[in-house]
């Protein structure tokens, strides 16, 4: 139990944090922090609670991660739905808090017409630049399978353990300064399921992808380190 409560706040402190970021400081008039200050805001979500919470449970906060690490060989199967029912859990429920605060200010009203509504995932005419279903595909399948590359090299035996949550939380910022404009970023089933359940409309409809997409990638890049990169004992 205490690995799937790790997973719960872990993945509820990325959804918080980042799509946090993007809905209250984004677009603060003059002082907002833009695609820059979003994209850290998600790579310090994970930086920090890999290094407050991977000895609890591995520090995956992403369905994902999760798979990727089962094809990698780091996962066990028994434990792959009760660690992504706790990570969409979490993210649904920091969604929620999200929400609560958002809709505090007057004039804040879901427009799930609108690219992007709170912090949503989306392709075609609900890309941020308009990117098409093939683009956003692409950009979520092949930056989640370096982003489990990424993860299994810097966690592996014979690296440097003390700087994987370092480099994995870089990581996570690099691939949304890469692909805000394409889909908003996901790289997570789980945190884009929880802003689409609150948009509705296309963000839930179009939210298949952002599940198919990451998971094949992240299935294909364990995969890729297991067969290719794994150093052996020997």
């Amino acid at each position: 139990m205490k690995k799937l409560f790790a997973e719960f706040f872990g993945t509820f402190w990325l959804v918080f944090g980042g799509c946090g970021s993007a809905l209250f400081a984004a677009g603060y008039p003059d002082l907002g922090i833009g695609f820059a200050g979003v994209s850290l805001a998600f790579g310090l979500t994970v930086l920090t609670m890999a290094y407050a919470m991977a000895h609890i449970s591995g520090g995956h906060f992403n369905p994902a991660v999760s798979f990727g690490l089962w094809a990698g060989g780091r996962f066990s199967t028994k434990e792959l739905l009760p660690y992504i029912a706790s990570q969409c859990v979490g993210a649904i429920a920091a969604a929620g808090t999200l929400y609560f605060i958002w809709s505090g200010k007057t004039g804040n009203v879901i427009d799930n017409t609108k690219a992007g509504a709170f912090a949503s995932n989306g392709y075609g005419a609900f890309s941020p630049d308009g990117y098409a279903i093939e683009a956003a595909f692409f950009a979520e399948f092949i930056l989640t399978m370096f982003f489990l590359i990424i993860i299994l090299g810097a966690t592996d035996k014979f690296a440097n353990g003390k700087f994987a949550g370092l480099a994995i939380g870089l990581a996570l910022t690099l691939i949304h300064l890469i692909s805000i404009p394409i889909t908003n970023t996901s790289v997570n089933p789980a945190r884009s399921l929880s802003q689409a359940l609150f948009v509705q409309g296309e963000a839930l409809q179009q939210v298949w992808l952002f599940w198919v997409a990451p998971i094949g990638g992240a299935i294909f890049g364990g995969i890729i380190y297991k067969s290719l990169l794994q150093k052996n004992d020997d």
